[in-house]
């Protein structure tokens, strides 16, 4: 009877606490494609509470950066994230974003890398808009 008892309480808890964890951000739920040097990368994402990313804004010299595209690729296509840095290159686990967005008569693309995103800015077609969010990502895995 204890047994059975014991079983019953832990399926209950599972299926009760088994939605709360199947929205967290944590683990699988929040990974996500992103390029890195024309590679296609699974990177976990996370975004950090408001007041720590103030905190590592101000103190933190080596945040890499995530490029991000909100407005998406023409035909609703989702615009894939670009890194500037992976493990063994430079790597850091926190991330800030920074909007790319392009600019008028500039049909928006795909970018593979950081430096095609610099050459692009530098050139005219998009503008570089950095934001105050910062996101803690580990790349978990090629594509």
């Amino acid at each position: 009877m204890k047994k059975l008892t014991c079983l019953m309480c832990s399926v209950l808890m599972f299926a009760v606490l088994s939605p709360l964890f199947a929205a967290s951000k944590n683990g699988r739920e929040g990974a996500m494609p992103a390029y890195y040097d024309a590679e296609l990368f699974t990177m976990n994402f996370k975004e950090q509470p408001a007041g720590a990313e103030e905190s590592l804004l101000a103190n933190n010299g080596s945040i890499n950066v995530i490029y991000m595209s909100d407005d998406g690729l023409p035909g609703g296509l989702p615009f894939i994230s670009v890194l500037d840095a992976i493990q063994g290159d430079g790597f850091n686990p926190l991330w800030v974003e920074v909007q790319v967005v392009f600019n008028e008569g500039f049909t928006a693309h795909q970018f593979f890398s950081d430096e095609e995103i610099e050459d692009a800015a530098d050139a005219g077609e998009i503008t570089l808009v950095p934001t105050d969010e910062v996101y803690r990502c580990s790349v978990i895995g090629p594509k």
